[in-house]
């Protein structure tokens, strides 16, 4: 297949207590959900609007690629998600393309997803994230 839809806009974030109050005030609503992705060092927040998401995201040690981003960076969108049916077709098809993986094979990420990340330097300096639902 191809890709179906924005699946969620990662922000990344210093304080994720601090940004939750901020877009529990902007969005109106509280988060739907909380969880730690130990593997990727990064604490997730998310929110949903209609078919789409913001993912909050916040360092869990210094060492996590957000704490790495948010040294050389400010804070803000940090990734695009999009929503993918068959992430493993999806792969081959988009390094067909010319595409650079950051990890070769999906892996298990936030929310009840396998995930895979496109580099930057392949996609017009945006880092694209392929999120597949867990079944």
């Amino acid at each position: 297949m191809a890709i179906l839809k924005i699946e969620h806009l990662g922000i990344a974030t210093k304080d994720a207590t601090a940004s939750k109050t901020v877009f529990d005030k902007l969005l109106g609503t509280s988060a739907y959900k909380e969880e730690e992705v130990a593997s990727e060092g990064v604490n997730t927040i998310f929110y949903k609007l209609g078919e789409s998401k913001l993912e909050l995201l916040e360092a869990s040690h210094p060492e996590s690629a957000i704490a790495k981003y948010l040294e050389k960076n400010r804070e803000g969108i940090h990734h695009l998600a999009v929503a993918v049916d068959d992430i493993y077709a999806e792969m081959e098809r988009l390094k067909k393309e010319g595409f650079v993986f950051i990890n070769e094979r999906p892996k298990e990420g936030a929310d009840n997803k396998l995930i895979a990340f496109i580099h930057p330097k392949s996609a017009n300096g945006i880092l694209l994230e392929l999120c597949q639902e867990r079944g």
